[in-house]
């Protein structure tokens, strides 16, 4: 008996915390489930999900490797759809959604950031920008993209004349030259060092808080934490608990 008292006491202070402003979420799942493989062989990436993720927010998802983050990015950007329960970004409906749907989800809402920069290599870091620019609905010009991460002074280099930490940051501004109303990040530091990791996540605050796109960043660096209006960790594919920050530290003050 006491258990479940304390059980639902925990839930309720979860359910508090999901909704810290008191609008409807941008973000909604409900009951997000995701499979792979039959039988014996069957992997339970995401098992009975609930989330909820407000307009604006800074959300960083933490958890090691396997605890479900990456998958529920890929659903929650369209990239991928769940084996059964609901994903939704405000009246799109992901779960069930047909492939024209999700293309043009992505294409008009979301703009994702990975560990890898996957740059042309061919093209400068304005042709790069250039690319998504050309096929959004109100883009940035790409030299304001590009001067919101830093790159004002390197916008005709190509990605071999650029550092690791830069190409990252050419990356960040071909996510965000659309205007995304949803910034969505894998690992965005996982190949840099400690001080370019910083400045990569100085761009994607900036544009969180100058684009105004509700940001999720997931990584298993807790460090990052810092930075995030609410840290959801996960475990085992699902959430294990949900924590506001009342004191966010801008990314040069992060220590790992």
């Amino acid at each position: 008996m006491k258990r479940g008292i304390l059980h639902a006491m925990a839930m309720t202070k979860m359910a508090d915390v999901a909704h810290p402003t008191g609008v409807p979420p941008v973000f909604v799942a409900r009951g997000l489930c995701k499979s792979y493989g039959t039988g014996d062989a069957t992997v339970h990436a995401l098992r009975d999900l609930d989330l909820d993720i407000m307009q604006g927010e800074f959300v960083v998802l933490l958890g090691p490797s396997g605890s479900g983050k990456s998958t529920l990015l890929n659903i929650l950007g369209g990239l991928d759809a769940p084996t059964s329960g609901r994903a939704a970004w405000r009246d799109h409906e992901l779960a069930g959604a047909d492939e024209a749907a999700l293309t043009a989800y992505r294409r008009d809402h979301v703009g994702f950031v990975f560990q890898f920069y996957n740059l042309i290599p061919s093209l400068t870091a304005r042709e790069n920008v250039e690319l998504v620019a050309e096929i959004a609905r109100d883009p940035m010009q790409p030299e304001e993209a590009l001067a919101l991460v830093g790159l004002s002074r390197r916008l005709d280099h190509f990605p071999g004349q650029l550092s690791g930490g830069e190409q990252q940051r050419v990356a960040v501004a071909r996510a965000i030259v659309k205007r995304p109303d949803a910034l969505l990040c894998d690992e965005p530091t996982g190949a840099l060092d400690v001080e370019t990791g910083k400045l990569v996540l100085s761009a994607i605050a900036r544009a969180n808080r100058e684009v105004g796109a509700t940001t999720v960043v997931i990584t298993h660096n807790a460090a990052i934490a810092g930075m995030a209006d609410r840290v959801l960790r996960m475990g085992g594919g699902r959430i294990v608990s949900i924590e506001a920050n009342g004191n966010r530290c801008a990314p040069e003050e992060l220590v790992w």
